[in-house]
């Protein structure tokens, strides 16, 4: 004799009665190896999504009578009091302000809109509103490549020691094939910046890897890095970097970095791959700890700026400008600069 289903039982209960079975029969291991094999294509899908949004913001590329030729040289160039009291982020009404074309002019640079020219300006405007660009002062540079800063300082007559990794990890990293390693000291000489004979007196060079510092390195006026410490590894490499670099200086000295900061997003990032993307709240992180360690830290403006260079996303092949922000793995990144005083002692 046959049993009937009770009246109170859905038939449509039945597909589902057998996924219970088959996740009953998968066993825990099978559901972890699925779930490893479905990763990257999770991974690829977030990958275009972010793609597409970014590529939509494409649609936003400023008009040539925009960009081109500008912007113009300031006619009264000088450097700014206080343009950097907060650590900022790259904005394009920057690139207007008199001290911006000082800064690039005693650089030897053209002015353009490219985050990397912001970069240098950066660092400079900074140091110099806080007084430590003065004679005898010693700075510190990390990963310096073949940057101009250095023969910029030594002209003003600071004592600098610039460092780079060494040769055989530059070519595994690929970096003396885009020229941006120095070798030695000859590559950070700039005739036009620094005469010889000052440039030769005032720098000194070392190989230096900066996930372990020196412990010799110690009671700089200043250092600084320009955009080197996003390749360190991870977002907690790049930190601890930080946090060591404020350690080879004398107490009142300051720290002044450049590096990525991720405009899309304060959650999904990029981090342990060959350049991470640093968000909000990495750096509020960045700021408890080095206050609870008794530094100052200039307090973070994170405006990412609304002209219509701000909002342009520059995406390969990256135009020579505007580059203020550009794609990289999806994600929207600009230029960020981070101000510590060390604390007294």
């Amino acid at each position: 004799m046959s049993t009937q289903p009770d009246s109170g039982e859905c038939p449509n209960e039945a597909p589902f009665q057998v996924l219970d079975d088959l996740r009953s029969w998968m066993t825990q291991d099978f559901s972890r190896q699925l779930e490893a094999a479905l990763l990257p294509l999770h991974e690829r899908i977030g990958l275009l999504e972010r793609q597409n949004r970014l590529l939509l913001k494409q649609l936003l590329v400023p008009r040539e009578h925009e960009y081109l030729g500008l912007p113009t040289p300031h006619p009264e160039p000088a450097p700014a009091k206080s343009a950097f009291p907060y650590s900022s982020v790259c904005r394009a009404k920057h690139f207007r302000e008199p001290y911006f074309t000082h800064w690039a002019q005693a650089l030897g640079q053209g002015l353009r809109y490219h985050r990397k020219l912001w970069e240098f300006v950066f660092i400079c405007q900074a140091l110099h509103e806080r007084g430590v660009l003065k004679k005898g002062a010693r700075g510190l540079g990390f990963g310096v490549g073949r940057e101009p800063l250095a023969a910029y300082f030594a002209a003003r007559d600071c004592k600098v020691l610039g460092t780079d990794m060494g040769a055989d990890a530059a070519v595994e990293a690929g970096w003396t094939s885009t020229a941006q390693h120095a070798a030695g000291k000859e590559a950070l000489a700039y005739p036009h910046i620094c005469p010889p004979k000052t440039f030769n007196a005032n720098v000194d060079f070392r190989n230096l890897d900066m996930n372990h510092i020196d412990d010799d390195l110690l009671d700089f006026d200043f250092c600084w890095s320009a955009c080197a410490l996003e390749h360190l590894g991870s977002i907690e490499q790049g930190l601890r970097f930080i946090e060591r670099s404020v350690g080879t200086l004398r107490p009142g000295g300051w720290a002044i970095h450049t590096t990525e900061f991720n405009v899309s997003s304060n959650d999904q990032t990029l981090d342990h791959a060959g350049t991470v993307l640093f968000r909000r709240r990495d750096f509020e992180t960045l700021v408890e700890r080095l206050e609870a360690a008794g530094n100052i830290v200039a307090p973070f403006d994170f405006t990412p700026g609304f002209g219509t260079i701000d909002r342009y996303i520059d995406a390969p092949p990256y135009l020579d400008q505007p580059h203020l922000k550009l794609e990289l793995e999806g994600y929207a990144a600009t230029s960020i600069g981070v101000i510590v005083q060390r604390g007294p002692a």
